[in-house]
């Protein structure tokens, strides 16, 4: 077969793996959404390799199609014919100058045969995500990828590199040597586009519990696998997926056979694959799959790394997950270009719960609950973006909502209508204003000079630092109440003297006065939509645009 036709973004990958590696970097990683090609990259540096070289997998699949483009990478190069596996009762010879191997085959005696016949230049990890564990840090090891004077090079490739148990890559790699987003490379025309739709269940999810890796998952299964649950998601994928070949991922091997017999009762042929079934089972009705006798597959984490089937065009998340990198593994399945296929439309099933669990808006940084009703992720996205930009200081509701009321609320929104709590109010005579959810922005002025005064809740810190008071851009102090840090500030303005009091007050002068023209050019600079009549309107609309530029 011909050598594989890079893509731009490979090429760059490739360059920056070989600019890390000689700025120092031993052990890095690249990360890639599914379906980017990351074993045609990998196979190339394996191509331009002189040393020998280890790649490591942890499922068959993903060794033998490692093994299968390394040999095209390689094409005629004589070092194609010494491509070899290691895995169960397959042996790689003395001279086999790339070994692939299942890194759960590799017990100590094991590796150290594979080191005695040879000096591995290049260790590449495949699906990387897994290396923290304990039992592939010890294969590490043992290569000497730790070692100060390890000459070798590990190099990682995935495409969740935030594990669900909190674990860091950073336990084994040092640096990120390249990465493309899921969104980006959609958006350059590599991978499908994905479209979504929120189902709303009646299950609820208030006895589960939040592991450390996930959910729990007895009680979830408890929770989600009852049978009109299973009616709704099979009559859903019936309706909204039709003639799409579907993937479902399912929490058990029970749910997942009470899926597949809902699916089949309402006419969509259906079958399901889980981890314990013989090879040659699950390769006979992953092949039915593939010939289109089956438009279904329901399955228990079997299918969400090393399947490659891009004819997939819908995925059913069937199972609520809190694990950003295990939904977005799912959702790549749909993600490969093929002949025929538009996009890929993910199916959020979504139950009664107060926990964080990922839905496709959230791999675009939008709500959880927003229903894209069928629309394109990426252009819904960028719509509301274009919403939020030009409504500094609006904020998007909390639950289920779709992009034309997200509109809807923005149009009727203004901020200089917004108002402070009543209780604040009811401690302080000065005039604060309101930045909504965010907090609070105090105007001082000190003769010509304007102080600005902000009590922002950050709500990415532990709660005893949650309010805190920025002063001229710069953080002097936080509080765990929002009056607190308002009691202080007053306490700091009266302090000052009599002027500044004055000054902060709500019917201060000042505020009333006509907006000056180097404040008119400062908001038309900022965008900040809207019309301020006097210098108090106009202070306020710069607080909203600047407070919701910050990260």
């Amino acid at each position: 077969m011909p050598r594989f036709e890079l893509r731009d973004y490979q090429r760059e990958a490739i360059s920056a793996v070989i600019r890390t590696r000689k700025s120092g970097t031993r052990r890095m990683v690249v990360v890639l959404p599914t379906g980017a090609g990351k074993t045609v990259i990998f196979s190339e540096l394996v191509r331009l390799a002189r040393r020998p070289v280890l790649v490591l997998a942890h499922r068959g699949e993903l060794v033998t199609q490692a093994a299968d483009k390394i040999r095209r990478a390689l094409g005629s190069d004589p070092r194609s014919q010494r491509v070899a596996i290691e895995q169960a009762d397959q042996h790689a010879p003395d001279d086999a100058h790339v070994v692939i191997a299942s890194i759960r085959s590799l017990h100590d005696r094991r590796l150290a045969r594979l080191m005695a016949a040879r000096r591995f230049g290049l260790v590449v990890y495949d699906e990387c995500h897994h290396a923290p564990a304990d039992d592939n840090q010890r294969v590490l090891r043992t290569l000497g990828a730790f070692e100060p004077d390890w000459p070798g090079t590990l190099l990682g490739f995935t495409a969740t590199p935030v594990r669900g148990d909190g674990q860091g890559l950073d336990k084994v790699f040092e640096s990120v040597a390249y990465s493309r987003s899921l969104p980006d490379l959609i958006r350059a025309g590599f991978l499908s586009p994905l479209r979504g739709f929120r189902v709303a269940t009646a299950a609820d999810l208030e006895s589960v519990r939040p592991t450390r890796g996930d959910l729990d998952e007895t009680a979830l299964a408890e929770a989600i696998d009852i049978e009109d649950r299973n009616a709704l998601v099979a009559r859903s994928i019936q309706e909204l997926a039709r003639d799409r070949r579907t993937l479902a991922f399912c929490v058990t091997v029970a749910h997942a056979r009470r899926l597949m017999r809902a699916l089949n009762a309402v006419g969509v042929p259906a079958g399901m694959v889980w981890g314990a079934m013989r090879p040659e089972d699950r390769a006979g009705t992953l092949a039915a799959f593939r010939a289109g006798r089956l438009q279904a597959l329901t399955n228990v984490g079997v299918l969400t790394e090393g399947f490659d089937d891009p004819g997939v065009s819908c995925v059913a998340m069937a199972r609520p997950t809190r694990s950003s990198g295990l939904y977005t593994q799912c959702v790549g399945r749909g993600t490969r270009l093929h002949p025929g296929k538009s996009d890929c439309l993910v199916l959020d099933f979504v139950d009664l719960s107060a926990l964080e669990l990922v839905t496709l808006p959230v791999l675009y940084g939008m709500p959880r609950d927003l229903d894209l009703q069928g629309e394109d992720a990426d252009e819904v996205a960028r719509e509301v973006s274009h919403v939020l930009s030009g409504h500094p200081g609006f904020e998007i509701p909390p639950g289920a909502i779709t992009l034309q009321e997200i509109k809807d609320r923005a149009a009727a929104f203004d901020p200089l209508d917004q108002h402070v709590d009543l209780e604040v109010r009811a401690i302080s005579a000065n005039g604060w204003a309101s930045l909504g959810r965010r907090g609070l922005v105090l105007h001082l002025v000190r003769g010509r000079k304007m102080n600005e005064i902000r009590v922002l809740d950050t709500g990415r810190v532990r709660r005893a630092d949650r309010w805190q008071v920025w002063w001229d851009g710069r953080k002097v102090a936080a509080f765990s109440q929002v009056e607190q840090a308002v009691e202080a500030v007053d306490f700091e303005v009266d302090r000052k003297g009599r002027a500044w009091a004055r000054a902060a007050h709500e019917r201060a002068g000042w505020r009333e006065s006509p907006v000056p023209g180097d404040l008119h050019d400062q908001l038309r600079r900022s965008g900040t939509p809207g019309d301020a009549r006097t210098w108090g309107q106009a202070l306020q609309l710069l607080s909203f645009a600047e407070t919701w530029r910050k990260p």
